[in-house]
């Protein structure tokens, strides 16, 4: 989503536990798991190893703070491990660093000042990267990702003619703070019915409203959203195209510049050594895949 959601006060929206169980993975859990991904094939490299902070080679592991709601990319296995692709991904960076990983479960406001409170290492949580947020942290690009809508399956929803319909957004997400604002306004200067916009804490919730008719759409960003329609059971279909395509980044403190650094060399080895395409064609996000990694990649 544009943005997933700036570091700022997170606010809750309805939440539909009836029926979750009709779409989406997550479940509660206890607020710190360790990485559900197998590592066991993922061999450390050296040189990238070699650039990691004495305080955490000292530790063994990386601290991450995240917000396990958004599968495919983080989410809850049924025993609360944190799992998905971005998890996968860094449990092998991990390895490749020589290193574990410790998660932390975190609302998503809070992740970004843990990282520079000291409280984690690293973030993940499909965090879009900008400048703004490269102000207070460096990112460390892994991937890119659009923003897509979804609707329930049979209705016809075009984002680009949207008045007049209700839409399910993620509470602190772009599309909840400015993308439906702004086509909403777009709406009204025409003369033509606001968008009713409706917030949720987590994109299940959301993409349950869909499901069961309460809502007519939601936008989240691209990967979530197939993944989303893809284990819908047939309840809900892709409503429009992918756009406003931008890097996703894992935020670090500025003073932890060190690991980004050896994070991006483990990426690229992890690439060069066919892990990277692995662990993105296991959940079909492979289409996001980046053959140049980073830090603080942002354009705006």
């Amino acid at each position: 989503m544009h943005l997933r959601k700036p570091a700022t006060t997170r606010l809750l929206g309805a939440v539909v536990l009836a029926s979750l169980a009709l779409v989406g993975c997550s479940n509660n859990a206890p607020a710190t798991t360790t990485g559900a991904a197998p590592v066991a094939s993922v061999s450390a490299d050296t040189a990238a190893a070699g650039g990691v902070p004495e305080k955490i080679k000292k530790a063994g592991v990386i601290k991450v703070g995240i917000d396990a709601t958004y599968a495919p990319n983080e989410f809850k296995d049924p025993s609360g491990k944190a799992t998905g692709w971005g998890v996968e991904l860094l449990d092998a960076v991990a390895a490749k660093l020589g290193v574990k990983t410790t998660y932390q479960q975190a609302s998503f406001d809070t992740i970004i000042p843990g990282l520079t409170g000291g409280k984690y290492d690293v973030g993940l949580s499909s965090f879009f990267d900008t400048k703004e947020r490269e102000k207070i942290v460096d990112m460390v690009n892994y991937y890119t990702a659009g923003t897509q809508w979804a609707s329930r399956a049979g209705d016809k929803v075009d984002p680009d003619n949207a008045c007049g319909l209700s839409v399910a957004v993620q509470a602190q997400t772009t599309p909840d703070l400015k993308e439906i604002p702004a086509r909403s306004a777009k709406c009204t200067a025409a003369g033509k019915p606001a968008i009713t916009k409706l917030k949720f804490d987590s994109q299940d919730a959301a993409t349950s409203a869909v499901a069961t008719g309460r809502v007519a759409a939601f936008v989240a960003d691209s990967p979530v959203t197939q993944y989303q329609v893809k284990n819908s059971k047939g309840k809900l279909q892709l409503a429009g195209d992918v756009y406003d395509v931008v890097l996703y980044g894992m935020p670090i403190a500025k003073e932890n510049a060190d690991l980004a650094k050896a994070m991006v060399s483990a990426l690229e080895s992890l690439s060069a050594d066919g892990t990277y395409k692995a662990i993105l064609d296991k959940y079909g996000v492979s289409t996001g895949a980046v053959s140049t990694f980073g830090v603080n990649g942002a354009k705006s």
